[in-house]
């Protein structure tokens, strides 16, 4: 009975049109914003500090996915249970102490389950300690600039410190999805996780939404009787993703339709202008005493504008400005910048230029063949 009344008011959400301001009418603070341009496209009491619940597990995937994407662990790494994981309460997936299993088991079951047990395991296996991982977590909310976030755990169960707001969880959020592998697991409706005695659990994702909202491919729901019902979602649709969060409604089919109200606004109001990829060549750069005299430049991301589709079509073009530096320099280290103008010439937008490998200062021997190849062309000239 509750699927068909969700798949109900699904269908009618589509229908409808829904004006800015009253989008979010079920929940205390939400969000929504384009993901590739970071730009925010509504808000509703976005800085109120909540406690975000199983959302939290955003983070902990976060850290778990720069572990794996820094070659600090693998998918395939086998992880064995604690007492400590085992006996986590709330959502679980009833691992049991000493049992093992792969990394990718253990990121769907925190991903498509929202097992506490599960996230503890993984939080031991990245960091050593719970006490450890979170540590990490709020370290990572500090380097992106979060000053309304403090995490006392990495799976969201109630705790007085425990607290973020829809707008830092959206930054979070964004972060996670530049590890585009977490969507396998997030995207998943169902699966089992098969244990090492030879039965299963079902896992079925608490996001009914990547079942039933076309282009919904995660990312994590939360729910305490203190955070109220939570969603963090992201879902993509020609060739734009957009991503929202809902704090404290009042029940999982409000959070819902909050969320598909915002989804709705978002895909019928916008659009993407891809104006520049990240693998296209830009030029050369110089690069002044380098072991390498010159290096090719990138973007660091994509460039995109986003408009309204009530604009039409509008054209951009740009300006390439590189920077001439000196070596040592690393691997995607500034070294210029791409001005992006519209059919006035008004700058609309600039982006940082890249390199995609490291060059070392030249060595004695390769500085003195090159002042010897210039004095022998000099010579023979």
């Amino acid at each position: 009975m509750k699927r068909i009344g969700l798949c109900l008011f699904l269908f009618l959400a589509f229908l409808g049109s829904v004006q800015a301001e009253d989008l979010t009418p079920n929940s205390e603070s939400a969000i929504l914003l384009e993901v590739s341009t970071g730009k925010v496209v509504y808000e509703k009491n976005a800085n109120a500090k909540l406690e975000p619940a199983s959302m939290t597990k955003v983070m902990s995937m976060l850290l778990i996915m720069e572990a794996i994407d820094g070659n600090k662990l693998s998918l395939d790494d086998d992880v064995v249970i604690s007492d400590n994981a085992s006996s986590m309460g709330g959502s679980q997936i009833f691992l049991q102490t000493g049992e093992k299993y792969k990394v990718r088991e253990l990121l769907k079951g925190i991903a498509i389950a929202s097992g506490n047990d599960a996230v503890v395991a993984m939080a031991e296996k990245v960091s050593g300690s719970v006490a450890s991982f979170v540590e990490a977590m709020n370290n990572k909310a500090k380097a992106l600039g979060l000053t309304n976030t403090h995490f006392d755990n990495p799976h969201g169960l109630h705790s007085e410190n425990h607290y973020t707001t829809a707008r830092d969880m959206s930054v979070i959020a964004r972060e996670l999805l530049k590890h585009e592998t977490i969507l396998e697991f997030t995207s998943i409706y169902e699966d089992y996780l098969k244990k090492p005695d030879g039965s299963s659990v079902w896992l079925v994702n608490t996001n009914k939404l990547v079942r039933f909202y076309e282009g919904v491919d995660g990312l994590k729901t939360g729910f305490t009787s203190e955070a109220g019902y939570c969603i963090t979602t992201t879902a993509k649709r020609n060739n734009m993703r957009l991503l929202s969060v809902v704090m404290k409604a009042e029940t999982t089919d409000l959070r819902s339709k909050d969320t598909v109200s915002m989804l709705n606004y978002g895909f019928n109001t916008y659009k993407i202008h891809p104006i520049l990829t990240k693998e296209e060549n830009l030029g050369e750069v110089h690069i002044v005493k380098g072991e390498k005299l010159k290096a090719r430049v990138y973007l660091q991301e994509d460039v995109n504008l986003l408009g309204k589709v009530s604009d039409g079509n509008q054209e951009y073009h740009y300006n390439v400005i590189i920077d001439e530096v000196k070596a040592p320099i690393n691997e995607k280290s500034k070294v210029g910048k791409v001005e992006i103008l519209d059919q006035e010439n008004h700058l609309v937008q600039e982006a940082d230029l890249v390199i995609k490998e490291t060059v070392d200062k030249a060595s004695f021997l390769t500085t003195f063949k090159r002042v010897l190849g210039v004095f022998t062309q000099g010579i023979l000239e």
